[in-house]
């Protein structure tokens, strides 16, 4: 979401969707992590190693989370809590698959980025519990 969209969303759209209380900035940082995961997990599962499944999956379970914050409306604040859940627990398993390849530059990569996925998603479920 680029920064004009951003000051497009106003509070009342954001009470619409029924998360009152989001911080947008923090919402935005998730959906940049999400995407820089989505990135790098794409190129490393082109690598075919073992991990290429766990980068598969989280690449697109990063993309279905971008997805879903991008909409305004349709989101309740328990199935929101539930994908930042399912979107953590996959850049989990991705993250702990590439630190068996951390020497390959690429895959320590992805682990790094799925390791700034799940921080940013916890903040976003942190600022949500608020």
């Amino acid at each position: 979401m680029d920064a004009k969209m951003m000051d497009a969303v106003s509070p009342d759209m954001m009470s619409m969707a029924g998360m009152p209380a989001m911080d947008m900035a923090v919402m935005q940082a998730c959906m940049d992590a999400c995407s820089a995961c989505e990135q790098a997990c794409v190129v490393c599962s082109m690598q075919l190693m073992d991990c290429a499944p766990a980068c598969g999956n989280a690449a697109d379970m990063c993309n279905t989370m971008m997805r879903a914050m991008m909409r305004m409306s349709g989101m309740t604040p328990a199935s929101m809590m539930a994908m930042l859940d399912a979107c953590i627990a996959m850049c989990q398993t991705c993250m702990d698959a590439c630190m068996m390849h951390a020497d390959d530059a690429v895959c320590r990569m992805c682990a790094d980025a799925c390791q700034a996925c799940m921080d940013a998603c916890n903040a976003m479920r942190e600022a949500m519990a608020a």
